[in-house]
């Protein structure tokens, strides 16, 4: 689709996973047995032809460089008018970008504006769903609206709190639009996708942050809304979208994966979510391994027991341990008569033999990547 153009945001919750976005971006946070959160984000746009992509990342950005390389699994390319990674220093910056628009701002003329696309998609790394934006795209340009945004029901709970919320009226438009608001249950919630022209974009970023406007729901799309500057359509999306906000959300979406439900829609014909492949042996089961609902991973050894986990390639699983509700990330070893439960295990953990962790599913506890308990 050559016609438009993505720009996805790969820092904006960072603050809210606390030791897990220590070292790395959200976007490149592990889910799921093989992905990383930006896969999907990445997928979706190239399911729908998309090829010219800029990511913008403020900082912990190596291994999110690592893992997307040049691009090729994702069928882009890294170069220019492709795949392009937008830092503050690549756009000669010495602080972070204080808000969406300015980063917008700021890679106008140096990145953004220099494609002939006439639209483009931003999108955060946040969300987890496998949709076709193909089809969003055409449901944008048949609006007549300047601007479509991707929202989901279900999440609205009158206590989670939501960068955009918006309710619609009996005729589908929306009626009421509010910000970083624990809305109730009739409100939909922003999936952090938006469409609209490039043009439109790069102006109003431009006139908002030449008046310390730097927050984009809040100061471009809420306020210009309510102005009446700007029309906003909602594209309400109807398959499963797993919001990972917070440690909690994370923890609980990545179990998630392990319902076939989920699975099915997030693993689904012609929505295609590709990452980075590493080929490995598959994975050994030991005789007495007792191993009940879980998502494994190539290239691990299990020797103990498991149940409703998700162990990432090559962890290694005694004789004796005993995991239960745990997310076991790449290359972890649980030694012997070890007990796990509600526990996530950054990279290259290493529990001894006969330690014993147990967290809650609201609270689990959290080992750092290469930590030795």
């Amino acid at each position: 689709m050559k016609n438009v153009m993505g720009l996805v945001f790969a820092n904006i919750y960072d603050s809210s996973l606390g030791q897990l976005t220590n070292k790395r971006t959200q976007a490149s946070l592990p889910y799921g047995g093989r992905y990383r959160q930006i896969d999907f984000t990445l997928s979706n746009l190239s399911n729908a032809g998309i090829r010219h992509i800029d990511i913008v990342t403020q900082y912990n950005f190596q291994s999110l460089m690592n893992h997307i390389g040049s691009g090729e699994e994702w069928d882009l390319k890294l170069e220019v008018g492709g795949l392009e990674f937008i830092t503050p220093y690549s756009m000669g910056q010495s602080e972070n970008f204080r808000g969406k628009l300015e980063a917008i701002a700021a890679a106008s003329e140096a990145y953004l504006s220099r494609g002939k696309e006439e639209y483009i998609i931003l999108a955060d790394a946040a969300v987890i769903c496998a949709i076709d934006l193909a089809e969003v795209i055409e449901a944008h340009i048949a609006s007549g609206k300047d601007v479509t945004v991707v929202v989901k029901s279900g999440i609205a709970n009158g206590s989670k709190q939501l960068d955009l919320a918006v309710r619609l009226d009996q005729d589908g438009e929306i009626a009421d639009m509010a910000v970083d608001y624990a809305a109730p249950e009739n409100y939909l919630a922003s999936m952090g996708m938006f469409i609209m022209r490039k043009d439109l974009l790069l102006r109003s970023a431009a006139a908002c942050v030449s008046r310390n406007r730097y927050r984009f729901e809040r100061e471009f799309i809420l306020q210009d809304w309510l102005d009446r500057l700007i029309s906003v359509n909602a594209f309400e999306f109807d398959n499963v979208a797993l919001f990972n906000e917070s440690t909690e959300e994370y923890f609980r979406n990545n179990l998630a994966i392990i319902r076939r439900v989920v699975r099915h829609s997030l693993y689904r014909d012609g929505l295609t979510i590709y990452t980075k492949v590493r080929d490995q042996i598959p994975s050994y089961y030991g005789e007495g391994s007792q191993i009940d609902d879980c998502i494994v991973a190539d290239g691990c050894v299990l020797l103990g027991a498991a149940s409703n986990s998700v162990f990432f390639r090559g962890v290694k699983l005694s004789n004796g341990a005993s995991v239960r509700s745990c997310v076991v990330m790449a290359n972890c070893e649980i030694g012997i008569g070890a007990q796990l439960e509600y526990c996530i295990l950054d990279k290259d953990v290493k529990i001894n033999a006969g330690v014993k962790l147990i967290g809650t599913m609201e609270h689990p506890v959290i080992l750092n990547r290469g930590d030795v308990v």
